[in-house]
C-alpha cells in the first residue's frame, strides 16, 4: 500500500474536499483524516479542576514508584534536545 499525504478542507455540509491535485491511478483508496488543531492562547485562570490535578505516572519497577509519582509536571516549554545541549555544554567546558 502506498500512502499520500493531501491537504483539504471539510466544507459548511461536511463534504472533504482535497485542495490540491491528485496523481493517482483510478481505483479504491482508504482515507484517514488528520485534523490541524490550532493552538489558543488561553489565561490561566481558565483551567478547570482536571487540568489543575497532576496525572499519576506509574512505574513497573516498584524502586521508582516514589520517585515518579512525587516528581514535578514538566513545564510545557520545555525543550529535551535544548537541555541536552545544556549539559553537554557544561560537562565539556564548551
Amino acid at each position: 500500500m502506498q500512502a499520500y499525504k493531501l491537504k483539504g478542507k471539510v466544507d459548511d455540509a461536511g463534504n472533504l474536499l482535497i485542495t490540491e491535485a491528485v496523481k493517482l491511478p483510478p481505483g479504491d483508496v482508504e482515507v484517514i483524516v488528520l485534523q490541524t488543531v490550532e493552538l489558543v492562547a488561553s489565561s490561566t485562570d481558565s483551567k478547570t479542576e482536571s487540568q489543575l490535578e497532576t496525572p499519576k505516572r506509574k512505574s513497573r519497577v516498584k524502586a521508582f514508584q516514589g520517585l515518579f509519582e512525587n516528581a514535578p509536571p514538566v513545564p510545557p516549554d520545555f525543550d529535551p534536545d535544548q537541555a541536552k545541549w545544556e549539559y553537554l555544554k557544561e560537562k565539556h567546558n564548551l
